[in-house]
């Protein structure tokens, strides 16, 4: 009887042991993301240009088609970004070529700087 206790544990625990790596295997734990999106910490981004598609200044957004951002891992796209302070869209239109800064705080975007591209 001593031995099928130990057997029948063994053949119990080995399944569930076997279940248990293909789900930890599939979950990414967003490895591939430079950012920080902990938000224990905003990370600024190098400036980075792109045109502006659209300017909410009443939501505080902006829509800006830029291109590769290398530092978070981001490919060239068209994205709504928030921004930190109301003042920075008053510098700019849709259709401005621009050179910006942003970080991620929390999980999302948000603009830290821009300048219209002469």
């Amino acid at each position: 009887m001593r031995l099928e206790v130990p057997a029948l544990l063994a053949a119990a625990l080995v399944p569930a042991a076997l279940l248990a790596f293909p789900a930890h295997a599939q979950h990414s734990h967003m490895h591939g993301m430079h950012g920080n999106a902990s938000g224990h910490e905003a990370m600024p981004v190098r400036a980075t240009e792109g045109v502006v598609q659209k300017v909410d200044r009443e939501a505080g957004k902006i829509t800006l088609r830029h291109g590769e951002i290398p530092s978070m891992g981001m490919p060239a796209m068209t994205m709504v970004f928030k921004v930190k302070e109301p003042v920075l869209l008053e510098k700019v239109k849709a259709g401005d070529s621009v050179r910006f800064t942003a970080m991620n705080d929390a999980g999302a975007m948000v603009l830290t700087a821009i300048d219209p591209v002469n």
